[in-house]
Order: C-alpha cells, then sequence, then structure tokens
C-alpha cells in the first residue's frame, strides 16, 4: 500500500530523464564482504520496503565503526513486507525491519513480531514521535508529510491563488482540478483521507469527501499516475499533458522536482498547500528471532545517529527525527516547513482503518 518518498522521488527522477542508482549494500540478495551464512557474524539484514536508500560511504562508516556490513533485504511495499514479518515471526529474515509507520504500527506491535530496545540516542529525539516509548518496541527514524501539491505556472496564469487547506478544495473555484490516490491501494491516498479525518472528525469527514466529489476530485490507483500522468505541475506531468494542477504528494516532492532537474530551476515549479498536510512517522524494530541481536542493536543506534540523520532527506526525501540533523539546504530553500501536520494515533487508526477504507470506497467510487 505504501508508496514512499523515495520511490516518488525516483519517478520524478526519471521523469527529468536522470539515472539513479541504489547504494544499499547487499541489497541485490547477494552475499556481502564479511557474511560466511547469510545471517549472524558479521552481517546484520536489514528487512525494509522497496524505498530503503543510504549511501555507499554512510553504510561504510556504519561498518567501520561496528565490524558489521548491512545486507539489505527489500520485500515491496510496507505493508507486503510487514505482512511477511508477521508471518514468518520468531523466525524473521533478517535482524531488523526498517518501514512501519504510523498508519501501519499497531498491526506491527498487535502481533509481537519485535523484541524491545532502546536505542541509544534516543534523548535526541522528539517525545511527540516516539509512539512506543514506554515499551521502545520500535525506534523512529524519519518523518514526512502527505500534502497537496500545486502547479504555481497555472494558477499564477489564472490569477487565482492556490488553495491551502481542506477546506480550499471544496471551493467552486477549484472544480475538477484536484487529483488523488485510492484509499485501498495507495499510501499518500490514505494519509489524505487521515487528514481530512482528522480535521473534520468521526461525524465530518465523509460529508466532506461527498463535497469533494461533488466538486470533481479525479481518483486513480496510485502515485505514479496521479504525480507524473495526471499533475499538470511535474516533468512528468508537463510531458504527459496533464489537466490537474492540484495533486496529492509530499511535502518534499517541490525539492525533488528542482534537485533532480537539469538545467536546475532558480525556482521550484510546484508549491505544497501546508494546510492540508498529514505526518507519516516511519519507525525500525530488531526483530524476534533475530539471528544477529547484537548487530541490530548496533544497527538501530546507527539508524538515529546524525550521520545517518544527515544522510536520509537526500536518499529516501524524508525528514529526520534527530534534532540536531541538520537537513540539506534544498529542503529549506525548495520545500515547505509544515507546522501544522494532521495525526491520528494508531490505536485509532488500527480500530478504524478497514471500515474507513470501506466507507470511503463507496462514497467516493461509486
Amino acid at each position: 500500500m505504501r508508496s514512499t518518498k523515495r520511490l516518488a522521488a525516483g519517478a520524478i527522477a526519471a521523469a527529468l530523464g536522470v539515472t539513479t542508482l541504489a547504494a544499499c549494500g547487499g541489497s541485490d540478495g547477494k552475499k556481502t564482504s564479511g557474511e560466511a551464512s547469510g545471517s549472524g557474524g558479521k552481517t546484520v539484514t536489514l528487512v525494509s520496503h522497496d524505498s530503503f536508500n543510504a549511501s555507499d560511504p554512510v553504510l561504510k562508516a556504519f561498518t567501520a565503526q561496528t565490524g558489521y556490513t548491512v545486507k539489505v533485504l527489500k520485500s515491496g511495499d510496507a505493508g507486503a513486507a510487514l505482512n511477511q514479518e508477521i508471518l514468518t515471526k520468531g523466525s524473521p529474515r533478517g535482524d531488523v525491519f526498517f518501514g512501519v509507520d504510523n498508519t501501519l504500527l499497531s498491526r506491527a506491535l498487535d502481533n509481537g513480531i519485535f523484541t524491545p530496545y532502546e536505542a541509544k540516542g534516543l534523548d535526541r529525539v522528539p517525545a511527540e514521535v516516539q509512539l512506543d516509548k514506554d515499551k521502545h518496541r520500535v525506534t523512529p527514524v524519519d518523518t514526512g508529510d502527505i500534502c497537496v501539491n500545486y502547479d504555481k505556472k497555472y494558477f499564477a496564469d489564472k490569477k487565482l491563488a492556490p488553495p491551502q487547506s481542506f477546506d480550499d478544495l471544496i471551493k467552486p473555484e477549484y472544480k475538477d482540478l484536484l487529483v488523488t490516490e485510492n484509499v485501498a491501494t495507495s499510501s499518500p491516498g490514505l494519509g489524505f483521507m487521515l487528514g481530512s479525518v482528522a480535521k473534520y472528525g468521526d461525524a465530518g469527514w465523509q460529508d466532506y469527501w461527498k463535497k469533494l466529489k461533488a466538486n470533481g476530485v479525479k481518483v486513480v490507483d496510485g502515485w505514479e499516475q496521479a504525480y507524473n500522468t495526471d499533475f499538470s505541475g511535474s516533468a512528468g506531468g508537463k510531458k504527459a499533458k496533464g489537466d490537474r494542477p492540484l495533486v496529492v504528494s509530499y511535502a518534499s516532492s517541490p525539492p525533488a522536482e528542482v534537485i533532480y532537474a537539469d538545467p536546475k530551476p532558480t525556482e521550484a515549479p510546484t508549491g505544497v498547500a501546508t494546510g492540508t498536510c498529514f505526518r507519516q512517522t516511519e519507525f525500525a524494530g530488531l526483530l524476534k528471532g533475530a539471528k544477529n541481536e547484537a548487530g541490530g542493536k548496533a544497527l538501530l543506534d546507527f539508524l538515529v545517529s546524525k550521520k545517518f540523520q544527515e544522510d536520509m532527506p537526500l536518499q529516501m526525501f524524508v525528514d529526520p527525527v534527530a534534532k540536531d540533523a541538520t537537513v540539506p539546504p534544498e529542503f529549506t530553500k525548495f520545500g515547505a516547513k509544515i507546522t501544522n501536520s494532521a495525526t491520528v494515533a494508531p490505536d485509532k487508526i488500527a480500530k478504524n482503518r478497514d471500515q474507513w477504507v470501506k466507507t470511503w470506497s463507496s462514497l467516493v467510487l461509486k
């Protein structure tokens, strides 16, 4: 279900004709240096969704610091990867799992797939993202915001102010302008729906979607089609002659449009409606039954270290959780600072997610 910011950035790069290379040691399934039997010993195995990425120098720094080589086992989207770990509970495929977010967290915790471990350096991580801080079954690693993006040129040409809030999106002047992703098949789509739940509450979010549907919202299966085909502001959308100047994407999408462009523009071609955002937090945890528990603990410590945290933004297009980590200037210059992102408690998501998706589908898709 999850389409992460790294996949989104890769698709932006592809649309701009840029080739990106993964730098994850051992992610191709081949044995890495120091690996004798595929687990334990000098190798620590990180199980992740397909979007995990880290620079080669940072992974080598971990090896130099600890003596462990990281092997990355990518397992599809976050939902699929998590399901595989639930099915193999007690006999995991690796030592650490990365990529469960706050929309899936309760599923992971309720199934007991993690061994508690308090990572070193958590004192540098804000309490509000430590959603399991009493038990430390998971460690927060990054945050990101799902938000509506807009095509700056379209709104400038029309002399129309771009929308900035959920309320704006149902106004007549924005009729037939928004494309979003299917809540049942897309993480950005689900996050946007959860943002409306946070904004309007259990009693109001359904009425909001009725109004959004009446105002001409277009729903497609996933982020790739929405952003790189239908959205008029992206590099891919321009090539595809997209006709929707509003899209549900990420707060980090405008910097990606600049970073991967050649030549680089002086200003991002897209903007962020900062009042439409839903905050995602991603976690990692030590898998119960890990063959290399010591290596797994060392890796969790490293994931919250300043070195790894400062590497993440341009590798996975997410924000660090460590307060002492410096964000790349491209994020500050071309991105939007989100201070009022919506959230929904993980236990509430777990209790209501399936019914919310069914209700949304009956309201919007029929």
